[in-house]
């Protein structure tokens, strides 16, 4: 379950540093992954696809050649699991990244204090 107040203070942490399409591309794919309707299927894979994953795309992340070369040839037929490795990629990079500086950050040290008596692992967005 993700806090929405974390999850707002992460993404002014990563706004910040240039870089939030990483929480917007996992949040999309989260809910792709949540479509029923085949038609709603390639209509949100293909709002991903152009919004985060073309070359110059508005949001474009980074992600490595064959994983963006597997999702340019799939996209024409897509699946809920077409992104999957993408998501993977900017977790890891997240977690590993830019996670951790959150954590350092102002913005997390003001978010603990307006929370210092409620359990801090119930409302950090990734843990």
């Amino acid at each position: 379950c993700i806090s929405p107040e974390g999850l707002a203070a992460f993404r002014a942490f990563l706004k910040s540093e240039f870089s939030e399409e990483n929480v917007e591309f996992w949040l999309a794919c989260e809910d792709f992954k949540k479509t029923k309707s085949s038609t709603k299927i390639a209509l949100k894979a293909r709002k991903i696809y152009s919004d985060f994953i073309q070359a110059d795309a508005p949001k474009e992340i980074n992600i490595d050649f064959h994983t963006k070369n597997d999702i340019s040839q799939k996209i024409s037929e897509p699946t809920l699991s077409c992104f999957d490795a993408a998501q993977s990629s900017i977790y890891s990079l997240m977690a590993k990244d830019s996670f951790p500086r959150f954590l350092r950050s102002d913005v997390y040290k003001e978010l603990l204090q307006k929370h210092q008596d409620r359990n801090q692992k119930r409302w950090l967005p990734f843990l």
